[in-house]
């Protein structure tokens, strides 16, 4: 009887634990991973696994978060700073952090403009906006924002347009000002005009005019989920990578 009691608890300790290994992995995505992330998150239920709980926001949004606490696995940021962050307050894993993605700054108009502008040292962002407003990520904190600010500085169009930016609280608000026509023209990832159809690019900005764009992953110490770890190995994969250049972004 004994032996009975013991086996039933041995059973019922491994059927517990193949339950919480089991528990969807919590992801922290940037914004603009919205459409990518989830088409992954598709693809790894088809593998047999249970589909991963996703949040967006901004990567500032999401780090503080972390900062104070939130339950979550991964953090998939939008720019390295915010992911220095939270390895600079002990709360990655160690040897989990990796370059995940990259993707290309564009300004956007409503999809009916036949606006185009060629972003170079000298344009005179201002006066293409007519009066009407810039829509952005917020360029103290949101890395879209940020990225932003840096390639107008360069092109030497930011004072100009400084006292007339809308700062959105992460990239798809910014985004989605331009596409109700709130804003005539608006920063964003190349990746969100593309997920748009009420928007066109009228402008790249220079490569060499901002920091790379790269999107880190890692998993949290707080995490205790063996599918979290599973799930960052699965999108850092070639497989993985290859749902996210379908998408507009470029592996890393």
């Amino acid at each position: 009887m004994k032996r009975w009691f013991l086996w039933l608890f041995a059973l019922l300790t491994l059927a517990g634990t193949a339950i919480a290994q089991s528990k969807p992995p919590v992801v922290l995505a940037a914004a603009s991973l919205q459409e990518s992330m989830n088409a992954a998150a598709d693809a790894w239920v088809k593998r047999g696994h249970a589909r991963p709980t996703l949040s967006f926001a901004a990567s500032s949004a999401l780090a503080r978060q972390v900062a104070a606490g939130a339950p979550a696995d991964l953090f998939v940021s939008a720019d390295v700073e915010w992911m220095d962050d939270l390895y600079r307050r002990g709360l990655l894993v160690p040897g989990t952090r990796a370059n995940l993605l990259g993707n290309r700054l564009v300004l956007v108009a409503p999809v009916g403009s036949k606006t185009r502008i060629a972003l170079r040292p000298g344009v005179d962002l201002a006066r293409a906006l007519k009066g009407g407003r810039l829509a952005m990520a917020d360029p103290d904190a949101v890395p879209a924002g940020r990225y932003g600010k840096a390639a107008l500085t360069q092109l030497g169009a930011w004072n100009g347009v400084a006292p007339v930016v809308v700062r959105a609280e992460n990239v798809r608000a910014a985004l989605a000002l331009v596409e109700r026509g709130a804003a005539p023209l608006g920063i964003v990832y190349a990746t969100d005009a593309k997920a748009s159809a009420k928007v066109r690019v009228v402008g790249i900005f220079p490569a060499a005019s901002h920091q790379p764009i790269v999107y880190p992953i890692a998993r949290l110490k707080t995490s205790r989920n063996v599918e979290g770890e599973r799930f960052r190995r699965f999108l850092t994969s070639f497989a993985g990578k290859a749902i996210f250049t379908r998408y507009g972004f470029s592996a890393r």
